[in-house]
Parts: structure tokens; sequence; C-alpha cells
């Protein structure tokens, strides 16, 4: 009986088109699903005559695979994953191959990566992005783990990712829960990034009157410059998608937005790393909000705002707003390589930043024409403390500022909330800031809590304390956290 190269456990949308990506570049594929009549389905149908091996057992899904088995898990995130491991662990061998191909949350994947390895066992965590589409034509895929089973499932996994200018969108991102850290930052520059086309969105429609027509020809122009992304192209195409009736479908969708989770997890992480990462998390806390709509429509009532009117030169503005959207793109991306690089020091990751870009380039949600500009920065400076220190960015942020703040001022002045452009721009003005005005929150900290203070005088790392109130003494706090 012929071996199968791989196998793929969970036949949802995302691992039925994987498992069909595989076979397509020439691997055999066993695939299993805990409903069995899906195992069925898919294979009287989608997979008939293909080199794909039906399993309707575990033992039969491992006992199809070749020599280090690889089985690849493509289920919901959480408790399913580890009831997957439990079951799998008895019917494998040391050296063979568990990946999480799921949204997991990165701690788990390093809880996990200890448990398999300690069976004998290797595990990899990698994240997968592009939706069904990527998956079945090539995604991105952010492999980590046990570095000794990167060899075993190079060959497949960068056969089937997406590739830009001949390279696969795909390559070896670091230990532990490294891989699924970067999905995660991935999907938190994703909410971001939505944000952003929102607020664009928002102005476009709400001061400056523009119908959904109007806007889609607007992000259809955008897409062939700087801003060329998948997610200003699919904008353009929502806009000009109609209902039944030939209305504006945009129109007629409720303004409520989901999330799974991921961007909390981002912004989380940046407060555990003392990150501002504060563009996603106002993106998510946005979300929040709009998910109250019966708040929002009472407060609308019981505070009404003035229409918004605008007054200016249209087209002037529009120009404006791009450049605002794009200068607090990079700012974006800027914090979420902040919380990588941090990330990275606490977990002790080697991660490749440019690589990162590489993998992002193609076949995920966030792909862009940008991120080559990433990599080019990344390539010239390694080390690169901060991604707006590069000179391309740089001159970009220079361009672009007086336009964003007259966006931001304009949106402020009529009403209209802009949560992720303005607080890119306030992070923006406070990185450039070099005096700020933390000495007085310091010197609050020491009056009522002797937490002490760094002088201008004096070298880093030493500490005073004041008795503000004469009746405190000279005995400072024991913590101090700088």
């Amino acid at each position: 009986m012929k071996k199968a190269d791989i196998g793929l456990i969970g036949l949802a949308v995302m691992g039925e088109n994987l498992v069909m990506n595989m076979e397509s570049k020439g691997f055999t594929v066993a695939v299993f699903n805990r409903t069995k009549s899906r195992v069925t389905d898919f294979a009287q149908g989608r997979a008939k005559g293909k080199n794909i091996i039906p399993a309707f057992s575990l033992e039969e899904l491992v006992q199809s695979l070749k020599t280090p088995r690889k089985v690849m898990l493509m289920v919901k995130a959480g408790k399913p994953v580890d009831d997957f491991i439990e079951l799998l662990l008895p019917l494998m061998a040391p050296g063979d191959i568990i990946i999480d191909g799921g949204n997991s949350h990165f701690p788990d994947t390093a809880r996990r990566l200890s448990y398999v390895e300690s069976r004998g066992l290797y595990y990899i965590g990698t994240g997968v992005s592009g939706g069904e589409e990527g998956a079945l034509h090539g995604p991105s895929l952010m492999p980590g783990g046990s570095k000794e089973a990167w060899a075993h499932v190079k060959p497949i996994l960068q056969a089937i990712a997406a590739h830009v200018d001949g390279q696969p969108c795909c390559d070896w991102v670091g230990e532990g829960g490294a891989g699924h850290f970067v999905k995660m930052v991935h999907n938190g520059i994703e909410y971001g990034d939505m944000q952003l086309i929102v607020e664009a969105y928002l102005l476009m429609r709400d001061l400056l009157g523009m119908r959904p027509e109007e806007m889609a020809k607007v992000f259809a122009q955008w897409n062939q410059g700087a801003l060329d992304s998948y997610l200003i192209e699919i904008t353009a195409d929502i806009l000009q998608a109609k209902d039944g009736d030939g209305a504006p479908l945009v129109d007629k969708i409720l303004d409520t937005a989901g999330q799974k989770g991921t961007g909390k997890w981002t912004s989380t992480s940046a407060l555990d790393e003392g990150v501002p990462l504060t563009l996603i998390s106002e993106a998510v806390f946005a979300r929040f909000l709009s998910s109250d709509k019966e708040g929002r429509l009472l407060a609308e009532q019981a505070i009404p705002r003035e229409k918004p009117s605008f007054t200016g030169d249209k087209k002037a503005f529009i120009e404006q707003i791009r450049q605002a959207l794009y200068a607090s793109k990079i700012v974006s991306y800027t914090q979420g390589y902040l919380l990588m690089a941090a990330a990275g020091e606490t977990y002790q990751w080697h991660l490749n930043y440019g690589g990162i870009a590489m993998m992002w380039r193609g076949g995920c949600i966030i792909r862009s024409a940008f991120l080559g500009k990433i990599k080019d920065a990344f390539d010239a400076q390694p080390d690169l403390p901060n991604l707006l220190l590069a000179p391309y960015f740089t001159n970009e942020m220079q361009q672009a500022v007086a336009a964003w703040r007259a966006v931001c001022a304009a949106a402020i002045a009529q009403g209209i909330p802009l949560p992720a452009m303005t607080s890119a721009l306030t992070y923006f003005d406070g990185l450039r800031t070099g005096r700020g005005g933390a000495n007085l929150l310091q010197a609050q900290r020491d009056y009522f809590g002797a937490h002490t203070y760094e002088r201008v005088d004096r070298k880093r790392g030493e500490f005073f304390h004041t008795n503000w109130t004469g009746e405190g003494g000279d005995t400072a706090s024991g913590t101090y956290n700088a």
C-alpha cells in the first residue's frame, strides 16, 4: 500500500483546502476527521481520484504515513488540540512530528512543545494565514518549535506556501512558541490595518458625503501605489458590491464587528512586554465599542452630535486621507516589530525580522508591497531599534505628517472617531519628544509612594528620594519599575 507523505486531521474549509494544495504539489496526503461522514464526503467528492488516503481512525491514519510520521492538526484552538495530542502520542514513535496549524495561543504551543518533546517526538506550531483561498492556492506559513523537525517538513510547507519573486512565504521562525507568536502579531497588525481602512471610509462617507461606488474608485486607485495591499484591494471590491435590490451591500451590513481573540492576545502580550502597542490596542477596543450597538444608539439620542460638514477641496483632502492612512500603517508595523523584538529577548528566540516581512509578502491577509521596504530596512541594519529610524520610513513620515495632522484635526473638530489614526499620531509625536513629561509623573510617584526617581544630572541607574512633605523621612520604596 502506498504511504502518505503527511497526515492531516480536521476537514473544515481550511483543512480541506490545505490537503488539496498539498496534493496538487505532488504529495500524498492521508486525512482524518472526528466526524467520519466528512471523510467519506471528501473522499467521494473533491478528493476523488487524487493522491489522498481517507482514514476512519487515528490508528489507520498513523499507519498510512511514511516515517518519520508527520501529522498536521487543523482543529479548533484550545482543548481539541490537547485532546488530539493525547490520542496521537501512543500511536506515534520517537522522531515523529506533530504540527499544529491552528490559531493557538503561543504559551499553549510552548507548553505542548515541552510535553511532546518529553515523549521523544517533535512539535511544530505554525501560523497559517490567507484564509480559504490562501490555504488552497498558497498561504503564508510561520513555523516554529522543534528545530530538528524543520528539515522533515520544510519541503512540504515551502512547496504549498505562496511564492513572491520565486521565494516561498514560509521559513523557520524560531524556537518554542515563536511561530504562533509571529502569527499572533500578524493578526494584530491585521486588526490595525482593517481599522485604519474603516477610518478612511468613515471620513469619506461622513465628512465628504461620498457614496460607496465613489469610494471604491478611490481605494482601487490607492491600490496602484504605496498602499498596494490585499486589504485595500478587497475594500474596493466590497464597496462595489450590490445587494439584490441594486443598493450598495455595505450599507445593509450591521456595524458590529466580531473577533476571535488574537488581537486581544497581541495587546495583552504588549502589556506584558511593556511595549506601546497603541494602534492595535485601539483597533481591538474599537471592535468592542462596535459590538455595543444598543448603547451607541442610546448615546446618540441622549448626546446628539452635529452633522459633519466639509467646505474645502475634496480631492486634496482625499489625498491627505491617503497619506494619513499610509503613515498610520507604518506605525502599526513599527509597533508590531517592537513587540516581536521584546518577546524575542524575553523568550530567547532568534527571530529574522527581514525574513518575517518576506513571509508576509504573499498569501496572508496583510500582504502588501510595503513589506518589501521592511525587508530592505532590516537587511541594511539587522539590529534596527525602531522601524521609523530606517531612512525610507523616516522620509515617508516626514512627507506625510502635515497631511496626517490635518486629517486628525478635521476629524476631531467634526466629531468623527479615528482611534487608530489619532493614537498612531500621538505615538509618533511622543517618540520624537526627547524631553517628555514623565519627570512630573515620577515626582508624583515618589511623593505618595517613595518610589524614587533618576536625575538628569546623574548617570542612569542611580535613584533618589525626596522627603516632599517633611514628614516622610528618607526611607524609599523597596521596588522600582523603570
